[in-house]
């Protein structure tokens, strides 16, 4: 057998963060017990030297080794990590590593982050909730955007287009485009200490079964999932101070909208923006959830997590025919959520025009009918002409009219309540650029797409497949 905490050493010292004394002794007591080393009554050479309630990270471990593995005897240090302040001297005994990190990882963590009461929608018995935010409040409020990211540099293949550059060239891009908080202050905050999604927060969407084999990506995938979170708290905070929120935007990778239950699927590990759905659900009492898919492949994930769920409205516009073979016109719902699941393939070569009509007269009626708490966007940039893995010809401009169309469609439903989540997008230059155009819409500033734009790779668009497209999604859902 491996010793109990090489093994952590080797697998899960990107995932272990900020763990208290208590969780360890948790997860050790469990495991001991469980696996039948030694009994309730028994000691296993643990001793606290510090406040349980004080955090610490496993950030290095000492070695005494003997004359075999199993006698190996481990020191895990505190802050400090000079063996000054020791926080558990623990013999293996044989313990299995996997169980016990099975346990650590299913134990509910108190993540550190900085914590703010704010007024809470859904009410409470003193009218407070306790929130933990990654910025304080006053920031918030004077923001026009919120953003985080994940660029998941550990999870890379070799020349794939799902590649480690995706979310750095989009930094590069804002940079360069000045639209970074160095350039706007106040007026663009990136949150930098938000914490990972936990395996249960994940549990919402995905089977625990599933989470638990996803070791080699957990640890980014669980962060990249947890920005989206962070964002949701961040945005819903400020709106229930009263003040218009900024718009947030989750810079992530591994996409999610393509993330089935129980596997990967299309780049996609965890289901980032339905677990941020279920997340805005159960932890800020948010009932109706509109989620605006306009990747250019359509969202079978996000699309199969709230298909029988009446309280969250997936509409998804995509290219017809492609991956995964999904999102029919006739996919509408089931149960409960008969007509709250809206599929409508857009034909190959459709462009600006298309998008325009679809906004008008499907998105906003749509909307306006559901009338939503939250607005949360899949924002997928591979519609756009210059993109390898589509067929759709959507411009740098296309990105800021969304962008600009759903901001002023989240301040009226939803007092400006809106998270966008980063999902396709594989030219790094018109991802970028898409990208920089979004913020510049957030902000209210003018579009610099007819200097990005080429018309030469334009083709006229099929308008009148769109116009029956368009026809035939209206009659179906009766708009």
């Amino acid at each position: 057998m491996l010793c109990l905490f090489y093994y952590i050493r080797s697998s899960l010292a990107s995932i272990v963060r900020n763990w208290t004394i208590d969780d360890i002794h948790y997860a050790l007591t469990t495991t001991i017990q469980k696996r039948g080393i030694l009994k309730s009554s028994e000691t296993y050479g643990c001793s606290w030297s510090i406040d349980a309630s004080t955090p610490f990270s496993i950030s290095s471990i000492h070695w005494l080794r003997h004359c075999t593995m199993q006698f190996a005897t481990s020191l895990i240090y505190g802050p400090n990590n000079d063996g000054s302040k020791e926080i558990c001297h623990v013999k293996n005994h044989g313990i299995f590593s996997k169980y016990f990190r099975t346990v650590l990882m299913r134990h509910k963590i108190d993540r550190q982050c900085r914590g703010f009461v704010v007024n809470s929608l859904a009410g409470s018995e003193d009218g407070k909730l306790e929130m933990k935010l990654a910025v304080p409040l006053q920031q918030l409020q004077e923001a026009r955007i919120v953003f985080c990211t994940e660029a998941a540099i550990g999870h890379n293949q070799e020349a794939h287009p799902e590649c480690n550059a995706r979310v750095p060239a989009v930094l590069e891009g804002l940079e360069k485009a000045r639209l970074t908080p160095q350039f706007r202050h106040k007026d663009v905050i990136r949150l930098e200490n938000f914490s990972s999604a936990t395996v249960d927060d994940i549990a919402a969407v995905h089977s625990k079964y599933y989470v638990r084999g996803m070791e080699k990506t957990l640890s980014e995938a669980l962060r990249a999932a947890g920005a989206g979170m962070a964002l949701v708290d961040s945005v819903i905070a400020t709106s229930k101070m009263g003040k218009e929120p900024p718009i947030g935007f989750a810079l992530i990778r591994p996409p999610g909208h393509h993330a089935v239950p129980s596997n990967p699927m299309g780049f996609c590990i965890f289901g980032n923006i339905a677990i941020a759905a279920r997340h805005a659900q159960q932890k800020h009492g948010v009932k109706k959830i509109l989620i605006i898919d306009f990747d250019v492949h359509h969202g079978n994930g996000t699309n199969d997590a709230f298909y029988d769920d009446p309280d969250i409205y997936f509409l998804s516009t995509h290219q017809a025919g492609g991956y995964p073979g999904t999102g029919k016109f006739s996919n509408i719902g089931e149960g409960a959520g008969e007509g709250t699941t809206l599929n409508l393939p857009l034909p190959s070569g459709s462009g600006d025009e298309a998008m325009s009509a679809v906004f008008d007269e499907v998105i906003v009626p749509v909307a306006q009918r559901f009338k939503p708490e939250l607005i949360l966007v899949s924002a997928g940039y591979d519609g756009h002409v210059l993109d390898p893995l589509g067929g759709l010809q959507f411009t740098n401009g296309t990105y800021y009219r969304l962008a600009l169309n759903i901001k002023a469609l989240a301040k009226e439903l939803c007092g400006g309540r809106c998270v966008f989540f980063l999902e396709g997008g594989y030219n790094l230059k018109s991802l970028s650029d898409s990208i920089s155009e979004t913020f510049r819409a957030f902000l209210g500033e003018n579009s610099l797409a007819s200097k990005l734009d080429n018309p030469a790779f334009l083709e006229d668009e099929p308008t009148l497949k769109v116009r029956e497209a368009i026809h035939q999604i209206k009659t179906l859902h009766s708009i």
